[in-house]
């Protein structure tokens, strides 16, 4: 989704970003942004493209003061349902409701890839942070999808062509190099893979298949094929699915 678009958010999507909340290396993977944040109580952070809000109410648990900021009013209605008590505003990565340098800490997770602006996303997170404030960026590279299939070919095609369907589909390849650019210090990058072999991320494939077959890139054959063989394949224990997660954090001088 574009931070400049809000249109009605499908329970699909929902549901599917609930299946990846739980996933254990996925809830590693907030904690440990968390972490590289360096939370402290009353620190105020916020949280771009928040969604249904897990990840506000998990840092407000650690006592920091954490706003949960996503254009989709559906994501922020739900998500002040979820955890009411907390703090969720509607507005987008690149107007950001703060004075400059009013908070300390930035989170991002999965939404710079949606941007058509990700330079400009940046300049506002340096704005609003305060000097010593920390940024963390997690995000997925749509080129690197791992998925084990008898027809690799096919499954290249699906996966460079769901790929091709996103703003910013290679945008963790070039994060390092932006926050220098913006003027970021200490910037690191790290990689952990999330890997999935059962079930739980079939409907995920299947609506990449889907996707990519309503723009052409792949036949309706050729998609229920696909998925047949990934349904087959969990069936019998031998689906394998991992996603090389990135997190890239800096600090703000």
């Amino acid at each position: 989704m574009n931070q400049q678009q809000t249109a009605d958010i499908p329970d699909t999507l929902i549901a599917q970003l609930d299946v990846a909340e739980n996933i254990p290396a996925m809830r590693k993977l907030r904690i440990r942004s968390y972490e590289l944040l360096g939370l402290t109580p009353d620190a105020t952070v916020v949280d771009v493209g928040c969604g249904a809000g897990r990840a506000v109410a998990e840092m407000d648990e650690q006592g920091a003061r954490a706003v949960g900021i996503d254009p989709a009013e559906r994501m922020i209605n739900l998500a002040t349902e979820r955890w009411p008590g907390a703090d969720f505003r509607v507005a987008d990565a690149y107007e950001l409701p703060f004075v400059d340098a009013a908070v300390h800490g930035y989170r991002a997770d999965k939404v710079y890839h949606a941007l058509d602006d990700p330079a400009r996303a940046i300049g506002e997170a340096r704005r609003v942070l305060s000097p010593g404030g920390r940024i963390v960026l997690v995000g997925q590279d749509w080129d690197t999808f791992l998925i084990d299939a008898d027809d690799p070919a096919l499954t290249r095609t699906i996966v460079h062509a769901r790929a091709d369907m996103i703003s910013a589909p290679r945008i963790v390849r070039r994060l390092r190099h932006l926050l220098q650019e913006a003027g970021f210090a200490d910037v690191t990058v790290e990689v952990h893979a999330a890997v999935s072999t059962g079930a739980t991320m079939l409907p995920v494939l299947a609506d990449i298949a889907a996707k990519v077959q309503s723009v052409g890139a792949i036949s309706e054959a050729q998609a229920k094929s696909w998925v047949a063989e990934q349904e087959e394949r969990a069936r019998d224990d031998r689906l394998f699915f991992a996603l090389p997660m990135f997190i890239t954090a800096a600090t703000r001088p």
